[in-house]
């Protein structure tokens, strides 16, 4: 496949995502676009689904091979998906991230920032903290 051809299909990846059309999501993954490419800003399709509680376009993206912890760079979208997810408190996109392998304690800023811990917890979302603890994270102290 060329380059123009995957660049467009990541840009029809990313329209789906954000216009919550799983379907289209999936057709486009099968006509091969990655999953794993950033935008022209930096924003993983995974970290835009995550933030929008997309919790099965998250799935599919995640089966299809988006890493579970690639921090986005988007300017307004920088982070982990897990942090996106956990700091609106879109528990079951933080349950889908979980059960394919994201790390609870990865921070932001490349292992500096806020935890999805920190986020959750100032949200305050006391499901999306209750399931990030049975999954391992702990407080920073």
């Amino acid at each position: 496949m060329n380059q123009r051809r995957r660049k467009k299909l990541s840009q029809h990846l990313g329209t789906a995502v954000l216009m919550s059309e799983s379907g289209r999501v999936k057709a486009i993954l099968r006509a091969g676009a990655d999953p794993e490419r950033a935008d022209s800003e930096g924003t993983t399709p995974l970290y835009l689904a995550s933030v929008n509680g997309e919790a099965e376009i998250a799935r599919l993206l995640l089966v299809s091979g988006a890493s579970p912890d690639t921090e986005s760079g988007g300017l307004g979208s920088e982070g982990t998906p897990l942090c996106a997810a956990a700091c609106w408190g879109h528990t079951e996109a933080v349950r889908e991230l979980l059960a394919h392998g994201a790390d609870p304690n990865l921070r932001e800023d490349h292992g500096t920032g806020r935890s999805p811990l920190d986020w959750a917890t100032a949200g305050p979302h006391a499901e999306t903290v209750a399931l990030l603890i049975a999954a391992g994270a702990v407080a920073r102290t």
